[in-house]
């Protein structure tokens, strides 16, 4: 955090683990020019950078989703399996485009061959720094395996190949209760037409 507008009078690290607490004391300029006073504690959880594409298959107009366990929304009182688009976290070294070719192999199995931003965004800005980079790949979804995910990294996960249709439904019925899936398929949703007519040429 390096801002002129913004003086850290101390930062510590509360906790880490597979996430990582740190807890601020600080002050930021106001609207009106003056300043604030140093603010209560606040803690952010500091995640990093993360990737969600979206994988879709343009001659068959269908989408290749995920199922898989989710524990933050079980302990809510939420679904505990989610239905989502591939996502993963952007490691050491690694660019959002690498990260969204790895993770849709890894999680279900797909090659990219094309792929398009579709932006990017803070998950929770007032406490995680969690920005997701999220896109759309063009993929072929015959002959996909059931399921999918990394042994070692603890992942069981199903694979689905569902109508465009179908899943634009799910998220108008709020069947879609995660962030970055609800992004990505109301993306598609405005820019279907357009982009099948770029990925499968004029009149598709």
């Amino acid at each position: 955090m390096n801002h002129p507008d913004i003086e850290i009078v101390d930062k510590k690290t509360a906790y880490k683990g597979f996430l990582t607490i740190d807890v601020y004391r600080l002050r930021h300029k106001k609207f009106d020019g003056s300043w604030t006073d140093v603010l209560p504690p606040r803690e952010v959880c500091d995640r990093g950078p993360a990737v969600g594409v979206l994988l879709y298959d343009p001659e068959r107009d269908a989408l290749v989703m995920i199922e898989q366990f989710r524990v933050g929304s079980a302990a809510a009182g939420g679904p505990a399996w989610m239905t989502e688009i591939v996502a993963g976290m952007v490691g050491d070294g690694e660019t959002p485009d690498e990260v969204a070719r790895r993770e849709a192999m890894e999680e279900a199995g797909c090659a990219i061959a094309e792929m398009e931003s579709i932006g990017d965004y803070f998950v929770s800005p007032g406490a995680f720094t969690e920005q997701v980079f999220v896109f759309c790949g063009r993929v072929d979804s015959r002959g996909l395996k059931e399921t999918g995910g990394l042994e070692e990294e603890h992942e069981d996960i199903r694979i689905m190949v569902l109508p465009a249709d179908e899943v634009i439904r799910m998220m108008d019925e709020n069947r879609l209760r995660n962030s970055v899936a609800i992004i990505a398929v109301g993306w598609l949703a405005r820019h279907r037409a357009s982009l099948r007519q770029r990925w499968l040429g004029e009149g598709a």
